[in-house]
């Protein structure tokens, strides 16, 4: 399979971004390829594109598969698995959010819980546990306020945003 120059672009960034929304860069590059290709894409195809492994791709596939990113799609007469996207742009980034969620955020609240229930040791431990306390309030607020924007929907979102604009 030839990609197109903006195919290429877009794939080659979305492999340097992986890395900040919490996967590899060859991970983003395949997930970039399955969400622009409007056919569903085999292994095969996926690794020829991107000049990667089977095995580096078989890898890939199974993280996005585990982040619930990508999906088998069944192609009649083929014994190949395809991939296909595992919803709209809007499911995938809510699922990379929550994936996020999980893996930063509710670590961080678990231990600021854990460090806001010690007992202090002194006046620099109060004021410690009372900044640690600032920090987790202002998490929990922004994990609700942010739980209340997926909650909307694109299209109450985008209304939203227009508002502010």
């Amino acid at each position: 399979m030839n990609m197109s120059p903006l195919v290429t672009s877009a794939v080659m960034h979305f492999g340097e971004m992986g890395n900040r929304w919490g996967f590899n860069r060859t991970v983003g590059q395949i997930l970039a390829l399955i969400v622009l290709h409007e056919e569903p894409l085999s292994a095969q195809e996926i690794a020829d594109a991107l000049s990667i492994s089977r095995g580096n791709t078989s890898m890939g596939l199974k993280e996005l598969q585990s982040w619930q990113l990508i999906k088998q799609h069944h192609v009649p007469g083929e014994r190949k698995e395809f991939f296909v996207p595992a919803g709209t742009i809007w499911v995938l980034a809510n699922r990379v959010f929550e994936e996020r969620r999980k893996r930063e955020i509710d670590p961080t609240m678990s231990l600021l819980r854990d460090l806001m229930m010690d007992t202090p040791s002194g006046e620099k431990d109060i004021a410690v546990q009372a900044r640690l306390n600032e920090i987790h309030d202002l998490l929990e607020s922004v994990t609700a306020w942010s739980q209340e924007l997926q909650n909307l929907g694109p299209e109450k979102l985008d209304t939203l945003m227009k508002l502010g604009a």
